[in-house]
C-alpha cells in the first residue's frame, strides 16, 4: 500500500484540486427567447439552426 513521504500542505491540495469542479454548463438563446443547450433542439420552439425540426407545440 503507498504511504505518502511528506504531507501535502492545504495550498498544494487547493491547486491539484482546482481543477476537479463541476463545470457549469454553456446556455445560448434560441431566436423564440428560451435558454438551450447549444448543438441541440429547442425544447419550446422545435427548431434547430433556424429550420424548423420537430412540431410546434401548440398546448402552451
Amino acid at each position: 500500500m503507498a504511504v505518502q513521504q511528506n504531507k501535502k500542505s492545504r495550498s498544494r491540495k487547493g491547486m491539484r484540486r482546482s481543477h476537479d469542479r463541476v463545470a457549469t454548463p454553456t446556455v445560448v438563446y434560441c431566436s423564440c427567447g428560451e435558454p438551450t443547450l447549444p448543438h441541440s433542439v429547442c425544447a419550446s420552439c422545435g427548431t434547430y439552426k433556424g429550420r424548423q425540426v420537430l412540431p410546434k407545440n401548440d398546448a402552451e
